[in-house]
């Protein structure tokens, strides 16, 4: 019997083709590695697998098709578990296996045409177009050349000539292992940053605090009374959510308060919450907006109303209270009685005895999530917690000017730089193309290991973060998954800063500030071709 083929196969068997010799040689090397585990699955699953044909075989003892395609996907599935389950996730998260896969998307070959997506759902994920190796020798010769064979500055003048971008740009690439600056484009003028200024906050608060600092909540009893005060640490991550993803959990506070509390016979409490470790005012300058809560040393969920983790959202007036009074609640699940706790924090004596506590993670996962998320709340906590560290008044103004403390120790170059927030959500804020290049830099170094969270934050150009939905466009994916960059956005003002792997293997740091666009995409869409051009750079 003939059978005829498929259009839909017609249609695929190029693209199967490529992704066959694309993968039979990783296919050769898992098959030796994993030939003596596979004989022991092979002799553990004939034995249903004869069962199987035996109930599927009809008396005629003939298999018809429906039933060899019944056998084929059920040993199918079995293999493809198996061998997940062999192979295994590249991390522990997940992350690069999902890379992985996003790569083995695409339907074509090379690095200059890959295709465009018309719907994130359904259709496949964007990967990283072929690359050259990136493994050059550090003593590679200087080329500081950029695509077709132009020079770096043509390219950059070029494309930072966009319209789009206003009347306003700066911009600075430099060698991330040499120091050496590759292009300058009034690198030392300061304009907005907007949410790059979390670039200088984290560098800050890694500096002072250290990558291993964690940030504490705790419950407290006053000696001879009923009091227990609820005193927050300053940690913006805490979250009252079932599922606490690694970071502190109110309810796990509550259990162990809970605990604390009956071992002392103390089955009703009076309830009260110390937010004594922030000062000055919780609201931003700009006033109630989506984009970041009251700033507090106590809150849980970072004060959001509608159950979400990240992004614009409707936020609490008073995330202190809110959170006091939702460990309350739980704590009346846990069979202890509290009182309503007042409208006013209360502090906590130097006396009072440590019932129970929690810990964020350390401060390195603390800022690689601001910087992924670009989380305004994590940021303003952190400018505060740098003033804690090096005691300094943690309020909006002392943790602006403990950033820039940390910044002059380090040695960088801070002319025209202005610190007013840790967020970058205000406008006054100012810093220089130089000075961001500068703080990526640093924390390439391997004199400052401390700072290494800095570049693992970054949101990586069509997969994480602020990026996980940009350098969509053709003339933008030679950077995807090699651009990691932070993305800052105001009303008229679009900037992106952070690094990229060139052509020849090197680490390139860049920044790009703009002022006066009258059009966000177009904008957006210009920064990242510019910094996808410097991913086809030969420019070391």
């Amino acid at each position: 019997m003939v059978v005829p083929e498929l259009r839909a196969w017609r249609a695929a068997r190029p693209r199967v083709a490529r992704v066959a010799r694309a993968v039979k040689p990783r296919i050769a090397r898992v098959a030796r590695t994993v030939k003596p585990r596979a004989r022991r699955i092979t002799g553990a699953a004939r034995p249903r697998v004869t069962r199987i044909t035996r109930v599927v075989t009809p008396r005629s003892g003939g298999l018809t098709t429906p039933q060899v395609t019944a056998i084929a996907v059920t040993l199918g599935l079995a293999l493809a578990v198996w061998t997940a389950t062999a192979a295994g996730p590249w991390d522990s998260s997940g992350q690069r296996t999902a890379e992985r896969d996003r790569a083995a998307a695409w339907d074509r070959e090379g690095g200059t045409d890959h295709g465009r997506r018309t719907g994130r759902a359904a259709d496949a994920p964007v990967a990283a177009p072929s690359a050259a190796p990136v493994l050059a020798g550090v003593g590679a010769a200087s080329t500081k050349s950029a695509p077709l064979g132009q020079p770096l500055n043509v390219v950059l003048d070029r494309l930072l000539g966009d319209g789009s971008l206003g009347p306003r740009r700066t911009a600075a690439v430099v060698d991330v292992a040499t120091g050496r600056h590759l292009y300058d484009k009034g690198a030392d003028q300061a304009l907005t940053p907007a949410s790059t200024t979390k670039i200088a906050t984290a560098v800050a608060v890694l500096s002072a605090a250290g990558t291993d600092h964690r940030l504490t909540t705790r419950t407290v009893l006053e000696p001879g009374t009923d009091k227990v005060v609820l005193v927050g640490g300053g940690d913006p991550t805490l979250t009252a959510r079932r599922k606490t993803d690694g970071w502190a959990g109110l309810r796990t506070l509550a259990d162990r308060t809970a605990a604390a509390l009956k071992k002392r016979q103390l089955a009703s409490v009076s309830l009260s919450y110390d937010t004594s470790l922030f000062a000055g005012e919780a609201l931003h300058p700009i006033g109630v907006n989506p984009n970041l809560a009251p700033v507090t040393a106590l809150m849980a969920d970072e004060g959001r109303t509608d159950g979400s983790t990240s992004g614009p959202a409707p936020r609490s007036a008073d995330p202190a209270a809110d959170a006091a009074r939702a460990f309350g609640d739980l704590l009346h699940e846990r069979g202890i009685r509290t009182s309503a706790p007042g409208a006013s924090g209360a502090k906590a004596s130097a006396r009072a005895q440590t019932l129970a506590s929690v810990q964020s993670p350390p401060l390195s996962a603390v800022v690689e999530r601001m910087l992924t998320n670009s989380d305004n709340d994590i940021a303003e906590a952190l400018a505060r917690q740098t003033a804690v560290a090096t005691g300094g008044q943690p309020s909006f103004a002392g943790g602006a000017a403990a950033v820039a403390d940390r910044l002059r120790k380090l040695g960088l170059p801070l002319g025209g730089a202005q610190f007013h927030d840790g967020s970058g959500l205000d406008r006054e804020d100012k810093l220089t193309a130089g000075l961001l290049t500068s703080l990526l830099a640093s924390a390439g170094s391997p004199a400052h290991p401390e700072l290494r969270p800095v570049l693992t934050g970054l949101p990586v150009a069509g997969f994480t973060g602020t990026l996980s939905d940009r350098y969509e466009e053709a003339a933008e994916r030679s950077g995807i998954g090699v651009v990691r960059a932070k993305t800052g956005t105001l009303t008229g003002v679009n900037t992106l800063a952070g690094t990229v792997v060139d052509a020849d293997g090197r680490l390139l740091a860049f920044a790009f500030l703009t002022d006066g666009s009258m059009d966000q995409t177009s904008a957006r869409a210009a920064l990242d071709r510019t910094a996808a051009a410097l991913a086809g750079c030969g420019c070391s």
